[in-house]
């Protein structure tokens, strides 16, 4: 449920939240049970659950986890849109496996990632994969109103099989694969995707 990665990532949340877990202890008022239970929280943010991953070849597996709010055919391929609230695990995925052929960081703004502007402005982060065959999807990491912090644990040149963890977005956000024209979907808007589990696509 939890790893070593996550909770690094979560080190000084947590350290500061543990304090004053203490100091509320010591006090025994209400501000005890209010940090215990942002404690908690926190620590709960910070989980990493295992997922079964498919093993179709052709299938495309979720990036994240969240709810898909968008489908988007475009001139590049068809983007997918995850938004994942504070409630959902926040580490990413890769949706198959590949090569990272490029990554790119993008300063931005930090709209709400509900916000028609935040897509296109948000600070992001972008990976493009490539299978041996040419076949490339791209994963866009992108950073929310309170969600500030994007991390990458791959790097370009990198190899990754289909689930494996290639990064994290701190708190509620936003990630959109993008797969070539011609690939069949096979989620809807509105749909609850798991990351590295639920297929969204099948390529040719």
């Amino acid at each position: 449920m939890f790893t070593l990665r996550t909770l690094r990532e979560g080190k000084w949340p947590l350290l500061i939240l543990a304090i004053l877990t203490g100091l509320g202890w010591l006090w025994c008022g209400p501000a005890f049970l209010i940090s215990l239970g942002l404690l908690l929280f926190t620590l709960w943010f910070f989980r990493d659950p295992t997922r079964s991953i498919p093993t179709d070849p052709r299938a495309i597996v979720a990036p994240a986890d969240g709810k898909v709010v968008e489908i988007t055919p475009g001139a590049d391929g068809t983007m997918v849109a995850i938004f994942l609230s504070v409630f959902d695990v926040h580490t990413q995925r890769a949706p198959m496996a590949g090569t990272i052929t490029a990554v790119s960081y993008h300063p931005g703004k930090f709209f709400d990632v509900r916000h028609p502007k935040a897509s296109a402005e948000n600070e992001h982060r972008l990976l493009v994969i490539t299978g041996a065959d040419g076949y490339r999807v791209r994963v866009r990491q992108i950073a929310g109103l309170i969600a500030r912090r994007i991390v990458g644990w791959k790097h370009q040149g990198d190899r990754v099989e289909k689930g494996e963890h290639i990064g994290m977005i701190r708190f509620g956000s936003r990630v959109e694969l993008t797969v070539p024209t011609g690939t069949e979907i096979t989620v809807q808007v509105g749909a609850t995707a798991k990351g590295g589990e639920t297929i969204v696509a099948r390529r040719p």
